[in-house]
């Protein structure tokens, strides 16, 4: 996502990288409640992704906290990855919809003289 948040600019980079951000937190939990250093953990991960080992991720089990999933015969159906990154998505598009047509709205309060 930084590499794609890259090719786009304004305000499109800063939402993109706060998506990816925001993917970010299921790492940190799981190194944090596994005892690990959580920057270092992610850190690894991320540079592990940029040289092209798509596949590592945290491991909770031993140091130093990432490994390549496939070596240690983790799998997750993508099915179910799919469905709960769409429901966030929709979850957060609403509140931000909601949040837009508060801010739209006039108060209700009185008007001012002249108005």
């Amino acid at each position: 996502l930084d590499q794609l948040a890259d090719q786009h600019p304004g305000l499109e980079q800063y939402a993109i990288r706060a998506f990816a951000k925001s993917l970010e937190c299921v790492a940190r939990t799981l190194a944090d409640n596994a005892g690990w250093d959580a920057i270092q953990v992610l850190a690894d991960i991320r540079a592990a992704h940029v040289n092209g080992q798509a596949d590592v991720g945290v491991d909770i089990s031993t140091e130093p906290g990432s490994t390549s999933m496939k070596e240690a015969n983790v799998y997750d159906l993508m099915s179910v990855k799919r469905s709960a990154l769409k429901l966030a998505i929709e979850a957060a598009t609403t509140v931000l919809k909601v949040d837009q047509i508060i801010m739209s709205k006039q108060s209700g309060g009185p008007k001012m003289p002249g108005q």
